[in-house]
């Protein structure tokens, strides 16, 4: 993984030139069609579009986002941005369009490339300052003034550009993380940071040139991102992305179709799957299972290994860091999964269980902080958010440990076992919301005086959104009421992250010191779950 480090590094270069020209790269899967896509045509077309952005005045560290659908103008599109030294923002396409619009600004977008269904998401933003960007439009017309990718495509010329060197500090992503006491955090990966991610994909999910290789999750996240995109093409090993909303018959059709041998999801994808499981599995070619982004429950590999044969195996990581932990597939590191584990470090990474208020270290099956020690870990590459003032919290020991945000503890054989957050973000079938953004839209609604989200426990989602709300005045709840706050999270924020009950009550539990008290809630559904016998 030396060659992420290196000065002469250069991301377009690692993802698409060094690769054989006759091998393929990616797969599109679009409703019954599947097409190939080779390393000469990716190179090809990212030249075009690298040429057009230049054209539009994109240079090395101009930020370039998409709110693009699952495609090959996707990849396309980055490898295009990396070949000039700009830097790809992404920005998930169920988000509104004031979150797309935070997001945009903060990253100082300068060019948004946006499927013809999410144009409106970009007339949304602050009218007392016009959006200062441009944004280009794949296959519409888009409006006024839009710029369309087809023509833009079409006159570029295809001659090859020079792969920028950004070297290993050089930024190639700017993403954002929830936060939950504040707007999202910037975080802006170096060129370095992608290396945790190839070897993740070789250790932790064990794909092999053999392999046909799937990473199920969206692209609007970093684990999408690094582990459906940029690992896959950065090992050359292939990659497959499905058009369209996730479908669990369709999936499985794929699964069959293009023999996949190794599929990795988040446990709610496993959990649909489950609902969905063919009866014929016969032709199936499946040889390796993997999860993240939330945790995995005992019903996901009941049913994996009673039906397929199958472990699925848990995985964690950070958009901050990358992967972390695995139950590895690679011979070299795997050992016998254990029911609730999130595994080992990763090759590079070295983790602890510190105190919960002091660095101190803790014994094997303490509960504290999980922790990454930042001088034994060679793969760590963050050091600050965009807005420094915000990463003060997450480290201790003068600089020695970097904060998960998560309480765990480490077992006899190394293995690490999450045990609760020590914030208050949710993980929602595999994504995480923080719980500031929604409080903000639902505060909002003029008979709210004031709110708070939690994570409550669900079956099939892991966890679900649920919402506590004050009223104004006589303001009374009723499912009109509940109605409109939903559908106020769904355009105001994000269109998954709406709540799936909104419970009216007198007050909030609050700190002396006024701070609402989310984790006294959360206990109070859990318990009134459990006693439904729904949890």
């Amino acid at each position: 993984m030396t060659e992420y480090g290196a000065p002469d590094a250069s991301m377009a270069w690692l993802l698409c030139d060094r690769h054989a020209p006759e091998t393929v790269a990616y797969t599109i899967v679009d409703g019954d069609t599947a097409f190939a896509v080779t390393y000469a045509q990716l190179r090809q077309d990212s030249n075009r579009v690298a040429h057009g952005l230049l054209g539009l005045g994109i240079g090395p560290g101009d930020r370039v986002a998409s709110l693009l659908r699952k495609g090959p103008e996707l990849i396309t599109l980055m490898i295009g941005i990396w070949r000039i030294g700009a830097v790809y923002a992404p920005l998930f396409t169920a988000f509104g369009a004031p979150a797309a619009d935070y997001r945009l600004r903060t990253a100082g977008a300068r060019l948004v490339v946006v499927d013809p269904e999410q144009r409106a998401k970009l007339d949304g933003g602050d009218a007392q300052q016009p959006a200062p960007w441009q944004v280009m439009v794949v296959g519409g017309d888009g409006r006024a003034g839009d710029i369309r990718y087809d023509a833009l495509i079409e006159a570029a010329d295809a001659a090859d550009i020079p792969p920028f060197v950004q070297g290993g500090d050089g930024a190639i992503v700017h993403i954002f993380t929830s936060g939950t006491t504040g707007l999202p955090k910037g975080v802006i990966h170096p060129l370095r940071y992608a290396a945790g991610w190839e070897s993740y994909l070789q250790f932790g999910l064990g794909v092999t040139a053999e392999d046909v290789y799937w990473c199920g999750a969206d692209p609007g996240w970093a684990y999408g991102l690094y582990a459906a995109i940029v690992a896959p093409l950065a090992a050359g090993t292939g990659t497959i992305l499905q058009v369209g909303a996730f479908n669990a018959v369709a999936t499985w059709r794929t699964i069959e179709q293009l023999g996949v041998t190794n599929y990795t999801a988040a446990p709610t994808v496993f959990r649909a799957l489950r609902a969905a499981t063919p009866s014929d599995r016969s032709s199936l070619h499946l040889r390796r299972l993997s999860s993240a982004g939330e945790p995995l429950t005992p019903e996901v590999n009941d049913w994996a290994e009673r039906e397929l044969g199958l472990t699925v195996h848990d995985h964690f990581g950070q958009t901050e860091v990358g992967m972390i932990f695995a139950n590895h597939h690679h011979s070299d590191f795997a050992r016998p999964v254990r029911a609730g584990s999130m595994g080992q470090p990763l090759p590079g990474w070295s983790a602890k269980v510190l105190d919960e208020s002091s660095p101190r270290e803790l014994a094997q099956g303490e509960v504290g902080r999980i922790a990454i020690d930042v001088v034994e870990s060679p793969m760590m590459t963050f050091q600050s958010y965009q807005e420094r003032a915000k990463t003060k919290t997450r480290f201790t020991g003068n600089g020695r440990y970097y904060l998960l945000g998560d309480l765990g503890s480490v077992g006899t054989e190394g293995e690490f076992r999450f045990s609760s957050r020590d914030d208050d973000v949710i993980l929602m079938a595999g994504y995480r919301i923080g719980p500031f953004e929604v409080e903000s839209v639902i505060s909002q609604h003029p008979q709210v005086a004031e709110c708070a989200v939690i994570g409550a426990p669900d079956e099939a989602r892991g966890e679900v959104l649920e919402a506590y709300v004050v009223l104004r005045g006589d303001a009374a709840g009723s499912a009109e009421l509940t109605g409109q706050i939903q559908q106020l999270v769904r355009t105001q924020f994000a269109a998954h992250a709406y709540p799936r009950a909104v419970h009216v009550v007198d007050q909030l539990p609050k700190t002396p010191s006024g701070k609402i008290q989310r984790f006294l809630l959360r206990e109070q559904r859990r318990a009134e779950k459990e006693a439904e016998g729904t949890s």
